[in-house]
């Protein structure tokens, strides 16, 4: 495709499906913390031991709340239409008796996304977490390790979250789509 100059050149944004062969042809090491967001690849931030801790504690507290009601998924890709498969800290999925083998779950699939953020707030909260809203993951949890913050998203309609709070975190939370499940999330943040 052709442009002129007063266009100027135009990015190329790949799809999953490119993104992923990329990934078969080696082009992308299998060990390359990258996300496709949008149809750019964006290298992870670095995990240190603070935010691996949060992610270690908040997946056992998950398994625990969601027991066998639902999926937990950490650091593993969700596909979010043509251009995107980020990899979110945790997803909560639906079950699915072939545990996602035939394919990786999408926006239909996921209950909750939760983020933690270290040094990557300000691309969570302005990049991902309105990219959830835009394909309707109906809940995103944010945690700001730096600022010992937890940002609730809930409601997304025309491509941004109607509710945001952030809870107080000395009673349990649940999670929208279980309510029956519930998380004492306290000593995370503390």
């Amino acid at each position: 495709m052709s442009y002129t100059a007063a266009e100027g050149p135009r990015r190329h944004r790949l799809t999953v499906a490119e993104y992923y062969r990329m990934g078969e042809a080696g082009i992308l090491a299998p060990d390359a913390r990258v996300e496709l967001i949008d149809g750019e690849i964006i290298d992870m931030a670095p995990i240190g031991s603070p935010h691996v801790s949060a992610v270690l504690q908040l997946d056992y507290l998950m398994k625990e709340a969601v027991a066998e009601k639902a999926l937990v998924l950490v650091q593993g890709p969700i596909v979010l239409g043509e251009y995107s498969a980020p990899q979110p800290d945790l997803a909560v999925l639906r079950q699915r008796a072939d545990y996602y083998r035939s394919t990786l779950a999408g926006p239909a699939d996921v209950l909750l996304v939760v983020e933690v953020a270290q040094s990557s707030l300000r691309f969570d909260r302005d990049d991902k977490i309105p990219l959830y809203a835009r394909h309707g993951i109906p809940e995103v949890w944010l945690i700001d390790l730096k600022a010992k913050r937890f940002v609730r998203y809930r409601n997304p309609q025309q491509g941004a979250y109607m509710s945001v709070d952030q809870p107080d975190l000395g009673s349990p939370l649940e999670i929208a789509a279980l309510p029956e499940s519930r998380l004492d999330l306290s000593a995370l943040l503390s």
